[in-house]
């Protein structure tokens, strides 16, 4: 168990300029929290401040962060950023996410769209502010994961997915691998960092074609994940369900080989290793 730091913190959120994380910002602000909004585009990220600001939010207590998790150089730009600017950050939340392409697309840096966004490019972000987490003393990462994870495999040989590619295998095959990362910085992250892993349950956002045709509102989610960033003690490690409970996670996330194959070979893959 690990309890965070009292008081106001500094928090990350990734994909906050709409959706769920639109509405964890909003709620962890509310909390006194100083919060940087990220944005896949200056816009999106200015336009979700301008709401917040225009719901009683002090804009002092916001800033915005922007990167394309389609282009690692972005996200390594705006980690440095991150970094420069906050000294200590008490807490990231992994939740930006694309359901995917129908057919299998590449980013620029030649790996699958839903992979990269997904899985690596958190991969990325994280290990590159584990400086500032470890500041934090009692940092903490959550990572916004899916029930689908459990449905998914991962073949260490073919990571690239380019035997056959099928959108909604893509997207929990990606889930599987964040919620394995999660597992991963209990072993290789800052001793003093907490990590978790949680789903929101089955939201009304971009992603609900991945689930269902029915959703709830993205503020339903918001408050599990709030409750993960904020609650006193989590298990480390641990995967959480849309009830803030822990639940056992897939079996491969208990498997420290398979986690730690991972981990070599998304530090290869980002290029951090």
């Amino acid at each position: 168990m690990s309890k965070p730091e009292p008081g106001p913190r500094t928090v990350l959120i990734t994909g906050a300029g709409e959706g769920l994380g639109y509405e964890t910002a909003r709620l962890l602000v509310a909390g006194n929290h100083h919060v940087v909004v990220h944005g896949r585009t200056a816009d999106q990220a200015d336009y979700a401040v301008e709401r917040l600001v225009k719901d009683g939010t002090d804009p002092l207590r916001l800033d915005v962060a922007v990167a394309d998790f389609t282009d690692f150089r972005q996200v390594a730009t705006m980690a440095h950023l991150v970094g420069e600017a906050h000294r200590r950050l008490d807490l990231l939340v992994n939740n930006a996410a694309v359901a995917g392409p129908e057919t299998r697309e590449l980013t620029v840096d030649g790996h699958e769209v839903t992979w990269q966004v997904n899985y690596l490019a958190p991969y990325l972000l994280t290990t590159m502010l584990t400086g500032p987490l470890a500041n934090a003393r009692r940092g903490r990462v959550v990572n916004v994961s899916s029930p689908l994870h459990a449905r998914a495999n991962l073949e260490p040989a073919d990571l690239a997915e380019t035997r056959r590619y099928l959108r909604h295998a893509a997207y929990a095959r990606s889930k599987l691998a964040l919620t394995m990362f999660t597992k991963a910085l209990t072993l290789y992250g800052p001793t003093s960092l907490t990590a978790v892993s949680v789903h929101p349950g089955i939201l009304d956002t971009a992603l609900l074609g991945t689930y269902s045709e029915i959703g709830l509102h993205p503020s339903e989610g918001a408050h599990v994940v709030a409750q993960l960033c904020t609650q006193a003690t989590v298990i480390n490690g641990g995967y959480y369900n849309d009830r803030a409970l822990p639940y056992r996670p897939a079996a491969c996330v208990e498997d420290l080989g398979a986690v730690q194959r991972l981990w070599k070979a998304s530090a290869h893959q980002t290029g951090m290793g």
